[in-house]
């Protein structure tokens, strides 16, 4: 298949472009910058310059393509990002390339979260996405496009394949620079490893390796409206995670209160205390989706997240 990928240098979707090429298939990655683009080539695909912005553009790529996999965001954690217009973008992103699709019966993937689930829940495949927190569009706005393949004919034949494959809070590997990265910065800045409460909570998590494989899976099998959870560890104790981190840094696991979170991790005090049981069962069963990279902890006791990294530009 040709594949048109987003986010193709980014942290999730750089290894998608890998595990496509070696499956065979043939990959343009988005690019928005000359860098970007040397790294696009360099990996193996073809390159596509343009940015999320332009919609058009998106369109135009996707339609020469076989399949869409949408892994690229606006990722702003600052205390000035704007969380309501990245997701508001992402809408208008994944719309376009549905309407590039219809009628196609061609694949288009999209990259979202885990739904958080009734108290007491897990967040399975049959738990819907509803996080007024973090408005992300991209679960809602990928159904609507599999909703409207009914009026196409839905599956092989028409419309499109739209499908969602929902991430956990830590999706890591070796040069990971996202929320355990910056927790691991925390600690050596302050002197202490901490959770909250009893760090009872717990993280799902997934190698990105094993992801890479489920959007693969995804691309070449999903049904129209397919929700696929890309979770390897269910539920690992953030109190957990706090241990092995001090225990490679050398500083102390402790115990914050609640009310002194956000002076502990600032804009991250809400993903410190995230509590989301969650599970792949489903995922597993229907496309053979098997992990078999290491799990979170035992990624994190390997050494490579203690050396200090300049966050990549993409």
């Amino acid at each position: 298949m040709r594949v048109f990928v987003t986010g193709a240098t980014g942290w999730i979707g750089s290894v998608v472009v890998r595990e496509l090429l070696s499956a065979g298939h043939q990959v343009t990655g988005l690019a928005r910058s000359d860098s970007s683009a040397a790294r696009v080539t360099a990996a193996g695909a073809e390159v596509f310059m343009g940015s999320l912005e332009d919609t058009d553009g998106l369109r135009s790529a996707a339609a020469e393509a076989d399949g869409v996999i949408h892994t690229g965001y606006v990722h702003d954690f600052s205390p000035t990002g704007d969380p309501a217009a990245a997701a508001a973008l992402d809408g208008r992103v994944i719309a376009a390339f549905g309407e590039a699709l219809a009628g196609t019966g061609k694949s288009l993937v999209v990259a979202s979260g885990l739904p958080h689930p009734p108290a007491g829940g897990i967040a399975t495949e049959e738990v819907l996405l509803q996080n007024p927190a973090h408005p992300r569009e991209s679960e809602p706005a990928a159904l609507a496009v599999a909703a409207s393949a009914g009026q196409h004919g839905a599956g092989q034949q028409g419309g499109v394949r739209a499908s969602v494959v929902r991430l956990p809070p830590s999706v890591h590997g070796e040069g990971d620079y996202w929320f355990i990265p910056i927790f691991i910065g925390i600690a050596r800045k302050t002197g202490v490893s901490a959770f909250i409460g009893e760090g009872a909570n717990v993280w799902p998590a997934v190698h990105r390796v094993d992801a890479a494989r489920l959007f693969r899976l995804a691309l070449e099998q999903a049904p129209a409206g397919t929700l696929l959870n890309a979770v390897a560890d269910e539920g690992v104790p953030f109190r957990e995670i706090a241990e092995v981190i001090g225990r490679h840094l050398g500083v102390p696991a402790k115990s914050i209160a609640p009310e002194d979170a956000r002076d502990q991790f600032g804009t991250l005090a809400g993903f410190a205390a995230i509590d989301l049981p969650a599970s792949s069962a489903i995922t597993r069963q229907r496309f053979g989706w098997r992990p078999t990279e290491p799990g979170l902890i035992a990624d994190l006791d390997q050494g490579h997240y203690y050396i200090v990294r300049d966050q990549p530009v993409r």
